[in-house]
């Protein structure tokens, strides 16, 4: 179990992380720090000042986007005008080590202008490693629809963090009959996917491919 069901002296029903929740969180960290380095080394990250301002760019257009917000859900998460995919550019212009230190940035930037923190290792879950599972888009940049298949990769990974950290830290908030994994990966799904369904439509369109094709070609020169 990746939790213990706790009634606290309120009669309130809390689930509190297990030693082996809290060894699969520790798990988590460790494997992706482990992956950043693998693809620092193999994707040696060396931008130049107009890649640096792509990616500035791309965190400071997400964070906008990000506050423009079609649904708010109580316990965090929400539907955005985009903001996944723009923060997914970078790792599909530079690369995945470019892709993963922009997401890491942009999730600082989002712990300082919109948290919603309740726990200190929920900051880590949240915040630094589901924004730089966004960095994955990078993994298909030279394919075909390369856009296309990084984007939903690292919407995957995002998920995983999202449902990871509902599970530890929010199983509380289960909806009455809900155990807290389900509950997780469901509530963290409807915002996450309807987004990504919204975005993938987008893509889909020739005309937008074939503009981010040439935003690509541009950065890279």
């Amino acid at each position: 179990m990746l939790y213990n069901v706790v009634v606290n002296d309120w009669g309130e029903t809390t689930y509190v992380p297990t030693t082996l929740g809290n060894i699969l969180l520790f798990v988590a960290i460790a494997i992706l720090l482990a992956l950043a380095v693998l693809f620092m080394k193999k994707h040696t990250v060396k931008l130049t000042v107009k890649q640096l301002a792509f990616c500035a760019l791309s965190i400071a257009l997400g964070t906008v986007l990000s506050n423009i917000k079609v649904i708010s859900f109580p316990t965090g998460g929400s539907i955005t005008l985009l903001s996944m995919l723009i923060i997914c550019l970078p790792g599909y212009l530079f690369g995945v080590g470019a892709g993963v230190l922009t997401g890491i940035a942009y999730g600082v930037l989002q712990m300082l202008v919109d948290p919603y923190i309740l726990f200190p290792a929920q900051l880590v879950v949240d915040y630094l490693l589901a924004f730089g599972a966004l960095g994955l888009s990078g993994l298909f940049a030279n394919t075909k629809q390369g856009l296309l298949k990084g984007y939903i990769t690292a919407i995957l990974g995002r998920y995983f963090f999202a449902v990871l950290s509902g599970c530890m830290f929010f199983g509380a908030y289960a909806w009455e009959g809900w155990n807290p994994v389900a509950y997780s990966c469901v509530y963290n799904g409807i915002y996450i996917f309807a987004e990504a369904v919204l975005t993938i439509i987008l893509l889909a369109i020739p005309a937008v491919n074939k503009s981010f094709a040439r935003v690509r070609r541009m950065a890279l020169e």
